[in-house]
């Protein structure tokens, strides 16, 4: 007989892990590692014990915070088809894409100090992205209006320049131009 998995949270509990992920997110992007954890679970609207029965450690939370961020934009991939048109998806999902490395930038001093502790919360970030432009770009290719001949890393590996070239949230203007430009090279254009 297989081993029973953890149970699920209750309601209450998956609500105010969500809202300490989202506060950590934050608070680790704008403040840094050096961020103390009562603010975090202040702004979050629980109090420390709640914090530190979810996350003991600060290193636990910062990796769950960035992994719970990856997770929302893979996740987003099919929303977004759901959605939209397939190709207005994977525009949609870039933007998202931009937000995220945007946050991870953020969030870089404290993901050095999980790494650290001997964890990996990159491990396999890579897989689940290409896994999203998978999904997305298949879509496209069926419906006609995505280029079947396009791998998805390699759009990862421009998503990832774009976001290098642009910088700052305030070149956002940068990064919209680029990201257009790069789903205008993606599109399917019928031979004559």
């Amino acid at each position: 007989m297989p081993e029973p998995g953890p149970r699920p949270l209750r309601a209450d509990a998956a609500r105010n892990r969500e809202r300490l992920l989202d506060a950590a997110v934050r608070a680790f992007s704008r403040q840094g590692p050096e961020v103390t954890l009562d603010a975090v679970a202040r702004d979050a609207g629980v109090g420390i014990g709640t914090l530190y029965r979810h996350f003991p450690t600060r290193e636990a939370l910062v990796e769950a915070a960035y992994r719970n961020e990856l997770a929302k934009l893979c996740d987003a991939a099919g929303e977004l088809l759901d959605r939209l048109p397939p190709d207005e998806a994977t525009r949609a999902w870039m933007d998202r894409f931009i937000d995220y490395l945007a946050t991870k930038r953020g969030m870089a001093d404290a993901l050095r100090l999980v790494i650290a502790s001997g964890a990996n919360p990159y491990a396999q970030s890579r897989d689940l992205l290409v896994a999203a432009l998978t999904r997305l770009l298949a879509a496209g290719a069926a419906a006609g209006r995505v280029r079947a001949d396009v791998d998805p890393a390699d759009v990862l590996a421009g998503l990832s320049g774009v976001s290098l070239a642009a910088g700052e949230p305030d070149r956002r203007d940068l990064a919209d131009r680029l990201l257009d430009l790069l789903m205008d090279g993606l599109r399917y254009r019928p031979t004559d």
